[in-house]
């Protein structure tokens, strides 16, 4: 499957402006018409449906807590298509351009749809993330205290479970995310709080990635999204997946992030901007594994005339 087939939603929450502001802001792109829904109360929830019948909804997050109220807003995207994605930076944009803000309580979670993958598939996307995340949080530069509360990363445990038994089927997972059969998943289940939810599998049908700080550049919006499409296209296509973690070499990351990124299917002008936006805070290069080489001094040397004057290059074992 290509990762451009894959369906995904998006949740970016901002503060600064008001709920009504930020749906707005959302019709001034996707036209339609705006309405207050209300109910329930304590989401306050704002609806703007699109010419194409679609809901953006605009909800208020009790998590914004350094902010008043109601200046706390979460946009909930429609389920969209990669085709989406130049609307939604436009979106994007547009929310920016009416003064909504990011702070550091400001968080993304994507959302790829679940219904292709079966329990190994779901397995092997763990994995995948699981051995190259020491590289994936370095590239996010995800701060200590969302990496410790809310985006934990993938457990030994887990990845231990899954290798033991083997889950063919979504059921057979269910068991091992919960340690036992969950079957009335309710929303705020305390094992959501990690980079990668399962969880919402079960729950609302998406596997939910909640790595990122919230941004409403739209190059980066669109980067976080074609990575995340990438890791669900990549775990969907092998046939297995290794769980051996790598280390992080602060002189090679660079080169494995960019080898990674790859190996996902990120590869050429499409997805250029996602590579330098995904490698920008990663150490070493990202041609040389080892680190650039040095210019071999030895090849070149100053040549002083004899008379002292005039100096120049000249190549070793050429004319002296």
């Amino acid at each position: 499957m290509d990762l451009r087939e894959l369906r995904y939603g998006i949740e970016i929450e901002t503060v600064k402006r008001t709920r009504e502001q930020i749906a707005w802001a959302i019709h001034s792109v996707v036209g339609g018409h705006v309405r207050h829904v209300g109910v329930p109360a304590s989401y306050d929830p704002w609806e703007v449906e699109d010419l194409r019948g679609r809901k953006w909804k605009v909800v208020n997050d009790a998590s914004l807590t350094n902010v008043p109220s109601h200046l706390r807003a979460e946009l909930v995207s429609p389920v969209l298509t990669y085709d989406d994605l130049e609307q939604l930076q436009e979106v994007a944009r547009a929310i920016r351009k009416a003064g909504g803000k990011i702070n550091s309580q400001c968080g993304i979670h994507i959302h790829i749809d679940a219904e292709p993958f079966d329990g190994r598939k779901l397995g092997n996307l763990a994995k995948v993330v699981y051995k190259q995340e020491p590289l994936i949080l370095h590239a996010l530069g995800i701060n200590s205290d969302r990496l410790r509360r809310y985006t934990r990363p993938v457990s030994d445990e887990l990845i231990q479970n899954i290798e033991r038994h083997r889950p063919k089927t979504k059921a057979q997972l269910n068991r091992i995310w919960y340690g036992y059969h969950n079957n009335q998943p309710q929303h705020y289940d305390n094992t959501r709080y990690h980079g990668v939810n399962l969880h919402n599998v079960w729950y609302r049908g998406t596997v939910e990635f909640r790595w990122f700080e919230a941004t409403l550049h739209a190059g980066k919006i669109k980067a976080y999204l074609q990575f995340c499409l990438g890791i669900a296209a990549k775990a969907l296509n092998g046939r297995a997946a290794s769980s051996r973690k790598r280390d992080f070499d602060p002189q090679s990351a660079k080169y494995d992030f960019r080898v990674f990124l790859l190996h996902l299917g990120l590869i050429g002008d499409e997805f250029k901007t996602a590579r330098l936006h995904l490698m920008k805070n990663m150490p070493g290069d990202a041609a040389f594994k080892n680190g650039r080489p040095k210019p071999d001094e030895t090849e070149t040397t100053i040549q002083t005339t004899e008379a002292g004057s005039n100096p120049g290059l000249s190549v070793l074992g050429g004319e002296s």
